[in-house]
């Protein structure tokens, strides 16, 4: 497992290096804080600008996840749990400059991202598994794209994680996908 960790560590950096070697964002394409509320997963999430290129983003919910096959016993079928959940993620925004000259949207964030995901989850509210601990969590490198046109949002992201608890239980999942649909509340 430690090579797995390893190797999510040393992505992470290579798509960093990669994407910020690329352009700088002109001053009328520049990034703002955003609160936004998401419905996929219902969050009250806030993005912050922490540079001309990159915004650090904190969402806090309670959604759908399924089953960490290392961290529940499970009955075949079909898996769920609900319950509270904590994600930040710091995205490297990296072609807003050319979507900008191709008259693409730049509002509100809009542009493709890598970033650094970590979410922790809490105690289950309604399941269908037995969790090995109350709370566990899951970081990884993604790639996404965020999409605003006026107050709605789009966002999905890609990218493999790996997953542990409290207890020592861990495991490794390689496509994680998130999707969310939301409102833009900033003005």
């Amino acid at each position: 497992m430690m090579i797995v960790k390893q190797n999510i560590f040393v992505l992470s950096l290579a798509l960093f290096s990669l994407v910020s070697s690329g352009q700088e964002i002109q001053a009328d394409s520049e990034l703002k804080n955003n609160l936004l509320v998401n419905f996929v997963n219902p969050a009250l999430e806030y993005e912050w600008v922490t540079s001309k290129s990159t915004i650090l983003s904190g969402a806090l919910g309670i959604g759908y996840n399924g089953a960490y096959e290392e961290l529940t016993i499970s009955e075949d079928g079909f898996n769920y749990i609900i319950q509270p959940f904590f994600d930040v993620q710091f995205k490297l925004m990296y072609n807003r400059q050319k979507r900008e000259r191709k008259n693409r949207i730049v509002y509100k964030n809009s542009g493709n991202f890598v970033s650094f995901r970590g979410i922790a989850r809490g105690w289950s509210l309604a399941d269908n598994i037995v969790k090995s601990d109350d709370f566990d969590f899951a970081i990884g490198p993604t790639w996404g794209i965020q999409r605003s046109y006026g107050k709605f949002r789009f966002l999905v992201d890609i990218g493999p994680q790996y997953y542990f608890d409290s207890l020592g239980n861990e495991g490794f999942f390689p496509f994680m996908i998130q999707v969310n649909l939301g409102l833009n509340l900033s003005k």
